[in-house]
């Protein structure tokens, strides 16, 4: 009995001892630390801020009507339309994710028409309108969805209108300088960072003109066009 004490402290003691190496070596291992996960950077929002210039073109669409005292004639708003292309320039500042902006273009244009044949003395009188250049002065403000602008603008719009009258006793045109108002909306989308894209509609109405002699000229038109900006950075 007393041999197998002996024995089984004997085993005891070897386990001990061949233990003691096995942790002092788990106890010299590093401590794993977790690798972090690398630093993704920010996208910088797209930059609207600046001048910039373009073109556009498009097309417009309306009505005229003439109140003519030569013959004693208001005619019923005859059909007016056509093309018109030109330039842009313009400059946007930016506060937080609304753009703010000031933008102006001059554009020829061929929007024009005319009345039915109307009884007059000495027979048929056609009245026509055609609104040969315009300009527009106006507002912006937009929220971008960084490359995506949605906005809205309105201001000052100035035309060159001719009015003509075809009658048996009288036939005469005449232009005038006519001013008005433009408002409406549109989108711009940033393509690079400095060329934009956008599509626009606009209510042009200007102010009843004696574009010939004793003959009133009223002019209103919705103008859909689309235009190309290079913004200076």
């Amino acid at each position: 009995m007393r041999a197998v004490k002996k024995l089984l402290s004997a085993g005891v003691a070897a386990a001990a001892l061949s233990a003691a190496p096995i942790a002092a070596s788990g106890a010299d291992l590093p401590t794993v630390i977790p690798a972090k996960a690398p630093v993704v950077a920010a996208v910088p929002a797209y930059n609207w801020s600046g001048l910039y210039v373009g073109l556009n073109g498009g097309g417009g669409t309306g009505e005229s009507m003439h109140t003519d005292a030569n013959f004693g004639v208001t005619t019923e708003k005859f059909h007016v339309g056509g093309g018109l292309v030109g330039g842009t320039a313009g400059y946007n500042f930016t506060v937080g994710r609304w753009i703010w902006g000031i933008e102006g273009d001059l554009d020829w244009a061929g929007i024009k028409g005319q009345s039915a044949a109307i009884a007059v003395a000495g027979g048929l009188a056609t009245y026509g309108t055609s609104l040969l250049e315009l300009g527009t002065v106006r507002g912006r403000v937009g929220y971008a969805f960084d490359r995506f602008l949605p906005y809205l603008t309105g201001g000052l719009a100035v035309g060159d209108v001719q009015g003509s009258i075809t009658a048996p006793t009288l036939v005469t045109s005449a232009t005038q300088l006519r001013a008005g108002w433009a408002a409406g909306a549109g989108v711009e989308y940033g393509l690079s960072t400095s060329l934009s894209i956008k599509a626009e509609y606009l209510y042009v109405g200007l102010s009843s003109t004696t574009a010939v002699p004793m003959d009133n000229v009223g002019f209103r038109s919705s103008i859909i066009r689309a235009g190309l900006n290079w913004r200076f950075d």
